[in-house]
């Protein structure tokens, strides 16, 4: 997914010749969804870069110097709280999601492992 307007230009964003770089399934996932916010017009491009910078910030405060590998641990940070103060969403619900996620995680490396087992 292309990024839009000023998100393809943010500091630290992970990229390469081509664009952002995902390392993982749902930093392409964290990706798309501010992307998709942004553009139904839920969120604005100030608001989404307002919250990301204040979570950065928050990292930097505590001794965390961004080398790339966590940022899109901070992009969902972010994400999770714009949506929560928004009311796109409750933290009922985001923690469900993110159970939900974690469990799939799991099985997903499992298989890759040779692991897999049957439910």
């Amino acid at each position: 997914m292309e990024p839009s307007g000023d998100l393809a230009n943010l500091p630290l964003l992970p990229r390469d010749d081509d664009g952002p770089v995902f390392l993982e399934p749902w930093h392409a996932q964290a990706f798309a969804a501010v992307v998709g916010l942004i553009r139904a017009g839920r969120v604005t491009q100030a608001e989404w870069s307002e919250r990301l910078g204040a979570v950065l910030r928050e990292a930097e405060a505590r001794g965390e110097v961004d080398t790339g590998r966590r940022y899109y641990d901070h992009w969902l940070t972010a994400l999770e709280r714009l949506a929560i103060d928004k009311k796109l969403t409750g933290r009922d619900d985001l923690a469900a999601e993110k159970a939900t996620i974690r469990e799939n995680d799991h099985h997903r490396r499992e298989d890759q492992l040779g692991h897999g087992h049957d439910h």
